[in-house]
């Protein structure tokens, strides 16, 4: 069937009027149709000025279509909090937050320049839920983004050299715009997943940005490291084009 046969014809529109939204259908305008249809119908529509009407008509399908790509890349980016938002907390005194920088981070210009963020804090200040904040943020403006936590990262990298995908596996996560990795030190970095882990940071090098979670200050991550060469390498590459956020105040997980 068709699209224009499954134009459903309104009765309170004349012929000439039902034709003309049957024709935007089958142009799959369909949300112009529907608010050219409403025009129609309302008695009211003639105190609005011509461009006023044409706005409207055009402004239903493009939000529509913008919430559709959107819902589409949020749901690819897979996030832990997929409504997650700049709320009033972040200026609360004791979340002991630079809010300046994270006004500046929601500009998305970091992903602009391929540079990295870093977010080191204790358990419950709030770390997931800000990178995710700023990943909405970047699906609203139709970048890709991935979020996993490094644990998930390491299997999906185990899985992929066990099943001979290790190379369809890097250029995936390469692809991203935004990647976000979730957790990082909470396991043991040892040959492997050192070198895994160079791969990914060195593909990524000037070519997009990584946002990187972890409960461990700055200063301790070069000791997570198994192998001494691949930190030194790693961190030498990732630190330089990063920029730096610490939340350690209040647990966001308790009652205030």
């Amino acid at each position: 069937m068709s699209t224009i046969a499954r134009y459903k014809y309104n009765d309170a529109l004349t012929r000439e009027q039902n034709v003309l939204c049957s024709r935007l259908i089958s142009m799959r305008l369909s949300q112009m149709a529907e608010a050219l249809a409403e025009q129609f119908t309302n008695t009211n529509e003639d105190l609005l000025t011509f461009e006023e009407r044409i706005t409207q008509v055009i402004n239903q399908e493009w939000d529509y279509r913008d919430t559709r790509k959107f819902n589409k890349y949020l749901k690819k980016a897979d996030l832990k909090y997929p409504a997650a938002d700049f709320d009033q907390s972040l200026y609360e005194s004791d979340r002991l937050l630079d809010t300046t920088a994270i006004e500046r981070l929601q500009t998305l210009e970091f992903i602009d320049q391929k540079k990295n963020l870093l977010i080191s804090g204790k358990s419950g200040a709030g770390k997931t839920y800000l990178a995710n904040a700023l990943c909405v943020e970047a699906c609203h403006h139709f970048y890709t983004v991935r979020y996993t936590r490094a644990n998930r990262l390491n299997l999906e990298f185990e899985n992929a050299r066990a099943n001979d995908t290790y190379k369809a596996y890097i250029d995936k996560l390469i692809s991203y715009e935004l990647l976000v990795i979730d957790d990082f030190g909470l396991m043991s970095l040892d040959l492997d997943k050192c070198t895994d882990l160079f791969e990914l940071i060195e593909s990524r090098e000037g070519r997009s940005s990584t946002i990187i979670l972890s409960q461990l200050p700055f200063n301790n991550w070069y000791d997570l490291f198994g192998d001494k060469t691949y930190a030194d390498a790693i961190l030498r590459r990732l630190i330089p084009r990063s920029y730096k956020l610490e939340m350690n105040g209040r647990d966001m997980t308790q009652p205030a």
